[in-house]
């Protein structure tokens, strides 16, 4: 049954990958733990230590959690709880096959449920991509969860001003009018350094017929960027809180994304919490910078968490 203070979805017309579909991934060898929100079954890997700080790593479109794969290892190396969740729609996670059961609002209330359910407390946030416009909502509606925040490749758009970057106008006529939409070569299209034929078939696996891939589709068009986006009061109201966030805030944007690049100035300027953190532009790694350069994003990471512990 859906939760009543969760979106209302058609439950009868929900997807779920078969697990088959996972089997030859070789290089993601972690165990999946399920949590039921709204009706809905949402995937994540947890691993590490249960009585440390979780590193939340938020993936964005059209990827699952097989992004994090580089990042995992050296993180849990250094000792940290590392929590990985994949998106409505998106990895192991249940798939809504209606269009109207998907909305940036649906979205974020899935993951805030998540969020609740997991009763994760201490977090440090990793975003890129959608993961940016999902869980800067997820850290302003909810910053006593939250003790620090990293953002890579993303942002919080309100559309209030129409700015769209060309690339993404692009990409977002793609999505919605190609005939052919091969999520895999798509991610390695936004690599700088490419993907092997046998990542490119994991990041197709959980998307194994034309309706599971109904999220990926959608995604662009929820982007806010026109004055009149049913998101754009709440991404202002979450851009009041982050002007006042005064925990540590930190940016790892890339030098070769078309989309994001040159991004992270306005969170350096408008967040307090972003004065005198090493900020760092991550050179030769394109929009999925967690498969370019995902050892040193990890490092960065783990360097960011030591130098701010309270």
């Amino acid at each position: 049954m859906n939760d009543p203070a969760l979106p209302a979805i058609h439950l009868e017309g929900v997807l779920r990958t078969p697990e088959r579909c996972f089997a030859g991934i070789r290089d993601f060898p972690y165990s999946v733990h399920y949590t039921f929100v709204g009706g809905l079954r949402i995937a994540c890997v947890d691993e590490g230590p249960r009585d440390a700080a979780p590193v939340l790593l938020l993936h964005g479109e059209p990827t699952w959690s097989y992004l994090y794969r580089k990042m995992i290892p050296p993180l849990l190396a250094a000792g940290h709880r590392v929590v990985a969740p994949d998106l409505v729609g998106f990895g192991r996670s249940d798939k809504p096959s209606h269009p109207a059961d998907y909305s940036y609002h649906n979205h974020v209330s899935w993951m805030n449920a998540w969020l609740v359910a997991m009763n994760l407390r201490e977090i440090t946030l990793f975003c890129q991509d959608w993961g940016s416009l999902i869980g800067l909502r997820m850290l302003t509606q909810a910053p006593e969860r939250f003790d620090r925040a990293v953002l890579a490749n993303g942002g919080l758009p309100t559309g209030a001003h129409g700015s769209v970057p060309p690339a993404f106008k692009l990409w977002r006529a793609f999505a919605r009018w190609s005939p052919w939409f091969p999520i895999g070569r798509i991610v390695a299209s936004g690599c700088a350094k490419g993907l092997s034929p046998e990542e490119i078939a994991a990041y197709d696996a959980p998307f194994p017929t034309r309706r599971h891939r109904l999220a990926a589709r959608l995604f662009p068009r929820f982007v806010p960027t026109t004055p009149s986006d049913p998101e754009r009061i709440a991404n202002e109201e979450a851009w009041r809180v982050l002007e006042s966030w005064h925990k540590p805030f930190l940016t790892l944007f890339s030098t070769r994304d078309p989309i994001t690049r040159g991004g992270e100035r306005i969170f350096q300027k408008k967040v307090p919490g972003a004065a005198g953190q090493p900020h760092t532009l991550i050179r030769g790694a394109g929009h999925f910078l967690q498969e370019d350069k995902g050892e040193e994003l990890a490092q960065k990471i783990h360097e960011f968490v030591m130098a701010t512990l309270r």
